[in-house]
């Protein structure tokens, strides 16, 4: 059987070649990817807010204090990067999102996430996708508090 050489790295370091999607190559990093400067926030967070608004029955604001101490989950996951590299079993801890659907009561109309973050990025995200199993908002990459690089704090 053909192996390219991204499936017999993969194969070496003891992982099934079938997890390693075509045109991929696995990484033990977290690469940095992003355009612009990093947000820089008060170590505090003071002013920092999350908001859920919308197609929701019940609007929600959060300040970071409120949103850290919510219950966390731990959910580990391999990641596959639009930019070809993958990174195997990413443990990732935060806040369920099931935890936040409870509180706003999504209408049955609702069927994207939008969100917003600094410098006016935006996402969309299939609400669908936001009710599997596993769906946080993280705010812990293995372990350790997301850095800015990798969009700390959420």
């Amino acid at each position: 059987m053909f192996r390219s050489r991204a499936e017999r790295k993969v194969e070496e370091a003891g992982y099934d070649p079938a997890r390693l999607p075509p045109g991929q190559y696995l990484t033990e990093k977290w690469p940095v990817l992003h355009a612009g400067d990093v947000p820089d926030y008060p170590a505090d967070l003071a002013g920092w807010d999350f908001r859920v608004y919308g197609e929701v029955a019940e609007p929600l604001t959060l300040t970071w204090d409120e949103l850290d101490a919510l219950p966390k989950e731990t959910v580990v996951e391999d990641i596959h990067c639009v930019t070809r590299w993958s990174r195997f079993d990413a443990e990732f801890a935060g806040v369920a999102w099931s935890t936040i659907r409870d509180r706003v009561s999504p209408l049955a109309s609702a069927q994207f996430a939008i969100a917003h973050a600094e410098a006016g990025f935006t996402a969309n995200v299939p609400v669908e996708f936001l009710e599997r199993d596993g769906a946080i908002l993280a705010t812990h990459a293995d372990g350790e508090p997301l850095t800015s690089e990798h969009g700390w704090p959420l």
